[in-house]
């Protein structure tokens, strides 16, 4: 007799995409007929709105069915504060009035659908089946609109970088074709070193800007392989080209034995780049930037840490967003992408990790980062 093997992966993906129900109604009667027709979903029951609101906060529900007349919170208050704190959640509105004012209400609220008591069982399946049509669609048209600002920002950064440099290199060779600069001077030597940082830092921008650009192409896969911490990150500190602008600062690396881990050897070390680059960057003009690496119970632990100029307590929670940038001279001239950190976090926790940042204003900063031994893709 030939016996069918279950594929866990179609398993395991039917489970993920199960949808979840709240069913927000004071009569237990009611939350029970629509859980028996919704048997094709994890339903959750909530008895009002203030309970209903609790619940959605923990997270995890797609489509949310409220009667309208409940006692502590009713369905329409209920509408509004779901609508403001996820505007593409889907919210449908089950009344036996066919008040046209409580309608209207309920439409300017966004309301999703309604469905009148006494339930058609069909209708009611149906609503529900084609409200997680347009929770997608939702969603969706969020992402491209969420795609569309960052394309924008990108581009205003971009321009902005690229514009002083560029106008500091026009202007020496405008002054040079036009015979205001003597070669031959000595000051002329000190513009043309200046005018050559500039054309440097033009291709360090264009290299960042290459490496960021197949990031945000969705380049988002672990391709695993046998990395050796304690080997690696020698490499990036000494390959780091901050040193160069911070001759005074010394590194000092402290390193144990850790196991050999499958990790993506390009992502880590790209955020594990980043982190020593900010130490250097930040320190002040004097100074050690210490990384330690330890085994710890089921993570590698890699501590950064410098004795450099800190970061205000105020602007520790912006650290990690897109196109944030530390200005500690407030020039307004801070110079890259302000992206380094962003990806850095998030290639930590692509690998399951987690990274973390200490910091006092002119006292120093240091950054945690742990990696589990066991690293497995996160979506």
């Amino acid at each position: 007799m030939l016996q069918l093997t279950p594929n866990p992966n179609q398993s395991q993906q039917l489970e993920v995409e199960k949808k979840t129900v709240l069913i927000v109604d004071d009569e237990a009667v009611i939350r029970d007929l629509c859980k028996r027709v919704l048997h094709d979903y994890d339903v959750i029951e909530a008895g009002d709105g203030a309970e209903a609101l609790e619940i959605f906060h923990r997270g995890g529900i797609d489509v949310i069915l409220t009667d309208v007349m409940m006692p502590e919170m009713d369905g329409l208050e209920l509408l509004k504060n779901l609508k403001e704190r996820e505007p593409t959640v889907v919210v449908i509105i089950m009344t036996g009035f066919a008040d046209k004012e409580l309608i209207l209400k309920a439409l300017k609220a966004d309301a999703d659908d309604f469905i009148t008591k006494p339930l058609n069982l069909l209708q009611l399946k149906s609503a529900v089946d084609k409200a997680l049509v347009k929770k997608a669609l939702k969603e969706e048209i969020a992402n491209l609109k969420s795609v569309d600002r960052f394309k924008t920002l990108f581009l205003s950064m971009i321009s902005h970088k690229f514009r002083t440099p560029i106008t500091s290199i026009s202007l020496f060779l405008q002054n040079l074709a036009s015979g205001v600069i003597d070669t031959r001077d000595e000051g002329a030597r000190e513009h043309i070193g200046l005018v050559y940082d500039e054309a440097c830092y033009l291709g360090n921008l264009v290299s960042e800007l290459l490496a960021f650009s197949s990031f945000m192409d969705g380049n988002s896969d672990l391709h695993l392989e046998p990395c050796d911490l304690k080997d690696l990150i020698p490499s990036l500190i000494s390959d780091s080209k901050e040193w160069l602008t911070k001759p005074g600062v010394a590194p000092h690396s402290d390193l144990e034995e850790v196991p050999e881990l499958m990790l993506d050897r390009e992502k880590i070390s790209f955020a594990l780049q980043q982190v020593i680059d900010n130490a250097i960057k930040f320190s002040k003009d004097t100074g050690l930037v210490c990384v330690t690496l330890r085994n710890r119970a089921g993570s590698c632990q890699i501590s950064v840490e410098d004795n450099g100029i800190g970061i205000p307590k105020e602007q520790l929670p912006k650290i990690f967003e897109k196109f944030y940038q530390v200005d500690a001279d407030r020039t307004g001239q801070v110079r890259g992408f302000g992206l380094g950190l962003f990806y850095a976090r998030q290639f930590i926790r692509m690998h399951g990790g987690s990274i973390s940042i200490e910091s006092e204003l002119n006292v120093g900063t240091r950054v945690l980062l742990s990696i589990p031994h066991t690293t497995s893709q996160s979506p």
